[in-house]
């Protein structure tokens, strides 16, 4: 799935969470694997903790428990 030079393709790279690719995208794993998506924007997994891997399921977010401080709270 060539991009074309008219549309290119965007990646947002986050701080702390997946790149966010305009699709449609097609990923080919480091095991060869080939993952496809037709969605206009796909979320991919960069820590691999993703049940979903190439794509993210937002395993990267820290849980937190009820009463518990996130970091962002303690900056």
């Amino acid at each position: 799935m060539p991009n074309s030079s008219e549309h290119p393709c965007r990646i947002t790279i986050g701080d702390d969470g997946p790149l966010l690719v305009e699709g449609p995208v097609e990923v080919t794993c480091a095991d060869g694997t080939v993952a496809v998506s037709d969605r206009f924007v796909v979320a991919l997994c960069m820590c691999r903790r993703s049940r979903m891997y190439p794509w993210c399921d937002t395993s990267h977010r820290r849980r937190t428990q009820p009463g518990e401080k996130s970091r962002r709270d303690t900056g």
